[in-house]
């Protein structure tokens, strides 16, 4: 690394710590709400997107190859030509074909191997312009815009789908908690009785197209980590896809606590409208938490879960 200049970290897993860099040259560049206000309390800044001025780029590649693809792109971009750019990642998210993919364009100096994953490093150079593109040139799903590297990206998620097609009419206030790039908002906004819905998403990206994709007035968006996230308003409804994986692992630790803040943030008298895998054990919590539990569908390797009368529920009346 140079001895002076900004360093931009892309995506790392958590707030990163580079051996010899003092905290305030790190700039970390990620989506992820949760991770910010980790790099918060560390004093390391984040944005969502680079900036600029950097020395030198670090860049943690993920599950989705366009977006990895993107990512060393906008780092390319952000650097003067020949500084150091860096790449690391698992051979599972698909550090091999990255680093083959890089020597088709550039020089790639050298590159450290451990365990099951490998860092290697070039010279940016303006040999990425296809690349960059890659978010522009993006399909459709349907009407709905999504992008690289956001949950879904590809197509309609089945378990939504089918947690949109199950929802009985809906009215009042409600909360989408993980509500990605709109889909099952969406199909939430359809009913004319709701009079209010909050969009609740940690994924900057995902969030900006929920944005593009609905323009109904009832709707708030809110970037922010679902499980913290607090409205004094009591919610008359919540619905939710929570996610289940941890990096690749498969954990239900994140959608109990997202069971626990619906919860939270309903009325004593509000329903939580669930979806997930049959076979991942959320029955416990939910059970701990609202007094009438009822699984309503079971159909394709998931279940729709509707939960009544939160234990903890708001006695707050909403806001005019």
């Amino acid at each position: 690394m140079p001895a002076a200049g900004r360093i931009a970290v892309f995506d790392p897993p958590e707030p990163p710590v580079l051996p010899g860099i003092a905290p305030e040259r790190i700039e970390v560049i990620s989506p992820s709400a949760r991770l910010h206000a980790a790099c918060a309390a560390r004093g390391i800044a984040a944005r969502t997107e680079p900036g600029g001025g950097y020395a030198a780029a670090l860049v943690f590649l993920g599950r989705a190859r366009p977006a990895s693809r993107l990512r060393i792109a906008e780092a390319a971009a952000a650097l003067p030509e020949g500084a150091p750019l860096l790449v690391d990642g698992q051979k599972t998210d698909g550090v091999e074909p990255a680093l083959k993919e890089c020597r088709e364009r550039v020089e790639v100096s050298d590159s450290f191997v451990k365990s099951h994953g490998r860092l290697f490093w070039f010279a940016a150079a303006p040999v990425f312009g296809d690349w960059a593109r890659i978010a522009a040139d993006w399909p459709m799903v349907g009407k709905f815009r999504t992008g690289p590297g956001v949950f879904s990206a590809d197509g309609v998620d089945p378990g939504s789908k089918l947690l949109a097609e199950s929802l009985p009419p809906l009215k009042g206030a409600g909360t989408d908690l993980g509500a990605g790039w709109g889909y099952l908002s969406a199909a939430v906004l359809e009913n004319a009785a709701v009079t209010r819905l909050h969009l609740v998403e940690e994924d900057h990206r995902a969030l900006e197209a929920a944005k593009a994709n609905i323009s109904d007035p009832r709707a708030r968006f809110h970037w922010a980590d679902a499980t913290a996230w607090h409205e004094p308003e009591g919610m008359d409804f919540v619905v939710s896809n929570p996610p289940f994986h941890t990096g690749r692992e498969t954990s239900p630790d994140l959608g109990r606590a997202f069971i626990q803040a619906a919860a939270r943030m309903l009325s004593r008298h509000g329903r939580f409208w669930m979806v997930a895998n049959r076979h991942l054990p959320y029955e416990a919590t939910l059970e701990a938490h609202f007094a009438s539990v009822t699984e309503v569908v079971a159909q394709s390797g998931y279940k729709v879960i509707e939960a009544a009368s939160p234990k903890t529920g708001k006695t707050a009346g909403r806001r005019a």
